[in-house]
C-alpha cells in the first residue's frame, strides 16, 4: 500500500525493498546491526570500540522497533508545540505592520522545513520540532487573519469551530479506519491519488486566477456555489488522506522500523492535520461570506 503523504512514502519504499529481498529491508538491516553489536567485544576488551548512545535510546543500530505508543507520544509533543506557538503567532498578527510579515515568513519557513524533513534520509527530531514551531506560528497568524475577516461579516467563533471540526474529523477518520468500515486498498489509493492530482492542478490555477482578482481575490474558491464545492472537496481530500497515513503507520510498525522513525511518522500526521485545518478554515469562511 502506498501513501500520498510524501513524508510517509519512505515506508512504502522500505516495504518494497523488503519484499524484493525476501525480507531484507529496513528492519532486517537493523536486526543484522543488533546481532553484530551483541557479538562485538565488550567495552574494555581488546578490539572494543566506544558505544555512543543515540537519540531515542539504545546503541547504534540497535534501537527498539517503533510502536503505536511511540507515534502517539511524539504526536502529543508536536501538538503541544503547535498550540503554544499558535498563540504566539496570533499575538504577533495583532501588531500593526507586523501581521502580514509574520504570515509570509511563517508560510515560507513552514514550507522550507516541511520539504527538508520530507526528503531528509535520516530523520532529525530537532528539525521536526522546528517545523511544529513555525507551522504553529503560521497557523496562529493565519487564523487571526481569518477571524478578522469573519468578524467583518458578523460571523463569530470561526477559529474555534475550525479547531473542533478538525479534531472531530480526525476522530471520525480514525474510527472508520480502525473498524474497517472504509477499506484502504489499492483501489482506494488510486482514486485518492487521481483526485488529489486534479485538486492540486485546480488549486494552482485558482491561485493564478486570484492574482488577477478572480472570485474577489479567492480565485475559483470565491466563485459562488462552485467555490464552496471546491473548498469542500479540499476538506474531504485532506480528511481521507489521514486514512492513508494511518495505513502507512500500521505498515511501518509491522515492518519493525526503528523507534526514531516515530518522529517521521508523527511529522507526517502533523502535515496532513495542518492541511485539513486550513481547508476547514477556508470552507467555513467562504460559507460565512456567502450568507451576506
Amino acid at each position: 500500500m502506498q501513501t500520498t503523504n510524501p513524508i510517509l512514502s519512505r515506508i512504502d519504499r522500505e516495504a518494497t525493498a523488503r519484499a524484493q529481498t525476501g525480507g531484507a529491508g529496513f528492519a532486517y538491516e537493523e536486526g543484522r546491526s543488533a546481532v553484530a553489536a551483541a557479538q562485538a567485544p565488550a567495552p574494555g576488551q581488546a578490539g572494543a570500540t566506544p558505544r555512543v548512545p543515540m537519540f531515542g535510546g539504545g546503541l547504534p543500530g540497535t534501537s527498539a522497533p517503533v510502536t503505536f505508543a511511540d507515534v502517539m507520544a511524539k504526536s502529543g509533543v508536536l501538538f503541544v508545540v503547535v498550540v503554544l506557538s499558535a498563540v504566539v503567532g496570533w499575538q504577533l498578527a495583532n501588531i500593526d505592520g507586523l501581521g502580514t510579515i509574520v504570515v509570509f515568513v511563517a508560510i515560507f519557513a513552514t514550507l522550507g522545513l516541511g520539504l527538508t524533513n520530507a526528503f531528509k534520509k535520516v530523520v532529525s527530531p530537532p528539525l521536526v520540532l522546528a517545523y511544529a514551531l513555525v507551522s504553529g506560528i503560521m497557523l496562529g497568524a493565519v487564523s487571526n487573519w481569518y477571524n478578522t475577516l469573519a468578524l467583518s461579516v458578523n460571523y463569530e467563533g470561526l477559529v474555534l469551530q475550525a479547531v473542533l471540526a478538525t479534531m472531530t474529523t480526525f476522530g471520525v477518520m480514525l474510527l472508520l479506519y480502525g473498524t474497517g468500515i472504509v477499506k484502504v486498498n489499492n483501489r482506494f489509493m488510486k482514486v485518492m491519488i487521481g483526485a488529489m492530482a486534479a485538486y492540486f492542478v485546480i488549486a494552482m490555477a485558482s491561485f493564478v486566477g486570484a492574482m488577477f482578482g478572480v472570485g474577489g481575490g479567492w480565485g475559483f474558491y470565491g466563485v459562488g456555489t462552485l467555490g464552496l464545492l471546491l473548498a469542500l472537496a479540499g476538506v474531504l481530500l485532506a480528511a481521507f488522506s489521514l486514512m492513508l497515513d494511518f495505513e502507512a503507520i500500521k505498515q511501518g510498525i509491522a515492518m519493525g522500523l526503528p523507534e526514531r522513525e516515530s518522529w517521521r511518522l508523527s511529522f507526517g500526521l502533523l502535515v496532513t492535520i495542518v492541511w485539513l485545518y486550513l481547508e476547514i478554515l477556508r470552507f467555513l469562511t467562504l460559507l460565512a461570506a456567502g450568507r451576506e
